[in-house]
């Protein structure tokens, strides 16, 4: 294409355009107006893509005209845009200040589930003689690890399973690394739980990549694993029904010895078996266990003359059992038709 015939065609775009712009009243008429000229689709748009027809010679004079050609049509667009608001403006003022109009009724928040359910785990441990104890989200390796008697070659440490960061620090996988802490400048008996955020390379239906756990300590002389069966099952039928079947599965930690994994009956299908509980009728809710000797020798606590019970919980898998919730991950699209259930 010739140059001259190019800048006969932009001339005649530009004159079509602000000659149509004079009538355009609203914004509805406006967004036409701009679709039209200046859309992707508009004949503007198409001379762009004759610039790689031109010459080497042309292509310069060609490309500035045609952008002086836009700027002067997104300059009318913009002007006339604001004329159109302006003018619309009084009236919806004048709407706005309508006496007769109804009142907007005011959106009341809510607690999320996960809060909901953490507080309340938190509030019948607390009626059970535990205080709260609180530790960071990033941690050192010695108080997620090895203080918890977890050597070098465990599983745990696997990158897959841990969110490692920089200069030897990392995401806690679990609140036990509180109980160190705690322990380091408390003397017993000591008696707390640890709520807060972990963080985990883990996601399914019933598993999540950060999840809020809670974890209890209770370290005195002569304490024993029926001490712990009977809190834990006190605990479980009063964030349940007092009919709640419990049951103690053998398990290993390397922080507790004996360990047992602690189950309840299936909230969802009453034991009939679904896909929360993988059809057993059943679902893990805790893990438990005698604090290990070596635990209480990193903190300097004479394991000859004390011991204690640990215990951890994920608040979001109880919390699916509480409202029946088949998809750990609904928790967290905050999906307000389903927040606002709760």
């Amino acid at each position: 294409m010739e140059l001259a015939e190019l800048k006969a065609k932009i001339a005649e775009i530009v004159q079509s355009a602000l000659q149509e712009s004079d009538s355009v009243s609203d914004l509805d008429l406006f967004n036409r107006w701009k679709a039209r000229y200046l859309g992707r689709k508009s004949a503007f748009r198409d001379l762009f893509a004759l610039l790689g027809q031109m010459s080497a010679t042309d292509k310069p004079e060609a490309g500035h005209a045609l952008n002086e050609a836009r700027i002067q049509l997104e300059n009318r667009a913009e002007a006339l845009e604001s004329l159109i608001k302006a003018s619309a403006k009084p009236k919806a003022q004048k709407e706005f200040l309508d006496v007769t109009l109804p009142g907007r009724v005011p959106q009341l928040g809510r607690k999320h589930p996960l809060r909901q359910v953490a507080e309340e785990v938190i509030d019948v441990l607390a009626g059970m003689g535990f205080d709260v104890a609180l530790g960071p989200d990033i941690e050192t390796d010695y108080y997620n690890f090895e203080a918890l008697n977890t050597p070098p070659h465990h599983p745990a440490r696997d990158m897959q399973d841990t969110f490692y960061l920089e200069g030897g620090l990392l995401l806690r996988t679990q609140t036990s690394a509180v109980q160190i802490r705690y322990m380091e400048k408390h003397r017993p008996p000591i008696k707390i739980v640890a709520p807060g955020r972990v963080y985990r390379c883990d996601s399914d239906v019933t598993h999540s990549p950060m999840f809020t756990q809670i974890e209890g300590l209770l370290v005195d002389r002569r304490i024993t694993f029926g001490d712990l069966k009977g809190v834990l099952e006190a605990f479980l039928r009063q964030l349940y029904t007092e009919d709640t079947p419990v049951r103690f599965r053998p398990s290993y930690f390397p922080f507790t010895e004996p360990s047992a994994e602690v189950d309840i009956g299936c909230q969802i299908c009453h034991g009939s078996g679904c896909r929360v509980c993988s059809g057993t009728g059943w679902l893990e809710v805790l893990g438990s266990g005698m604090v290990h000797p070596q635990v209480l020798r990193n903190v300097n606590i004479d394991p000859e003359e004390y011991t204690g019970f640990a215990f951890g919980m994920g608040v979001e898998r109880l919390a699916m059992l509480r409202f029946g919730i088949h998809d750990i991950r609904i928790f967290f699209e905050n999906d307000m038709r389903v927040l606002e259930q709760f």
